[in-house]
């Protein structure tokens, strides 16, 4: 009994400890192992709209351009999703991944819950924007907006274009009330194809969207059987979850609490601003933009679905706009086709930049051609 109480105790002080260990990133080193003379590599809390939250910047030179990535979700932090996959980049931008206001790392902020509408969201996207720009002595940021993040983006280069290189938008929302739909549809075709009786009658169940009564549990059904379908994730039935969650236990950047924090701000996010999102209408809110735009976009996103956004791109005005096509992705492909994401990136949108490309003409592009 003496013995089985010390294990006890030794496995409580464990846990303890295991609990207290804070999140941390490690340096960016050079081929000798020392740090990179001129690197960052920092998460660290800033004050936005009056409440502490969490980004994690990094770049092997700080005079490199600055790009803002806005996760989805809401609450979805693509902090570990991003550092796992990106580093890449990190030697040819300073990247800035961001844990909004409720989300993972800066779940704390979603008090008071009065505070989550989209219009805050865009006061800290704004405050977030200018902090980077003064901070590394830059005149404007190249901005990423992925799903839930690609509607604060659209709606953040429309407000303040003279902050912004380009626009880069992955999972585009467009219309929430047609996506919805379309996403429902989608699935239930799937099921049908398969003769699947259990996701026919389940889908059959919660009814088309928009939801009523426990209308986030429903949201939540639709989500799960569409990544069945490999709508969420291309060529998986699991969807993207457990990607999310992999990459989170392996990413020091997270501690034990944050990863807690991270299902806790999921659901009391999307609680909190999904209503709001569905009046969400880019087509006649943002139709035309000042700033280089540039959609990626999977050939099978039935999350966000690709055809609408399809839609809007050819649609939308703006000096220069670029579609490029995701093959073998789903919701996304950034992460699905990550090297290919990067080559657009480096190869394409930073040269762009720099010498002021601008088109007239819409079009779209294949970066396999």
């Amino acid at each position: 009994m003496i013995l089985f109480g010390i294990v006890a105790l030794l496995c409580i002080i464990a846990l303890v400890i295991i609990w207290l260990i804070p999140g941390y990133t490690r340096p960016i080193k050079d081929g000798n192992g020392f740090q990179m003379p001129g690197s960052i590599a920092s998460l660290e809390q800033v004050n936005l709209g009056g409440q502490d939250q969490w980004i994690l910047i990094r770049g092997k030179d700080t005079a490199k351009p600055v790009i803002l990535f806005l996760h989805g979700g809401p609450g979805l932090s693509e902090m570990a999703l991003l550092r796992r996959h990106m580093h890449e980049l990190e030697k040819h931008f300073v990247l800035v991944s961001w844990d909004q206001r409720g989300t993972g790392k800066s779940f704390k902020a979603i008090y008071p819950e009065y505070s989550m509408t989209i219009n805050q969201f865009l006061s800290d996207v704004h405050q977030l924007t200018k902090l980077l720009i003064h901070r590394f002595k830059q005149q404007k940021i190249f901005l990423i907006g992925h799903s839930w993040g690609s509607v604060l983006g659209i709606l953040s280069i429309q407000k303040h274009p003279e902050l912004y290189k380009a626009y880069i938008g992955i999972g585009q929302v467009v219309n929430m009330q047609d996506n919805e739909r379309l996403s429902y549809e989608w699935t239930l075709e799937q099921a049908r194809i398969a003769n699947d009786r259990r996701t026919i009658n389940k889908l059959i169940e919660i009814g088309k969207p928009p939801y009523t009564g426990d209308w986030q549990k429903k949201l939540i059904t639709e989500r799960r059987l569409l990544g069945k379908y490999g709508g969420e994730l291309y060529g998986s039935s699991y969807g993207a979850f457990p990607m999310f969650i992999g990459s989170m236990i392996r990413s020091g950047e997270y501690s034990l609490p944050d990863i807690v924090n991270f299902f806790k701000g999921i659901s009391t996010s999307i609680r909190l601003l999904w209503p709001e999102l569905m009046t969400i209408n880019l087509m006649k809110l943002a139709p035309r933009l000042e700033v280089p735009i540039y959609f990626a976009l999977g050939k099978h996103d039935y999350e966000t679905p690709y055809p609408i956004a399809d839609q809007y791109f050819n649609q939308l005005e703006a000096p220069f706009k670029k579609l490029i096509w995701f093959d073998n992705s789903a919701h996304l492909p950034h992460i699905e086709e990550n090297e290919k994401f990067i080559n657009l990136l480096v190869n394409h949108i930073l040269p762009a930049s720099f010498i002021h490309e601008v088109v007239t003409s819409p079009h779209s592009m294949n970066l396999n051609e």
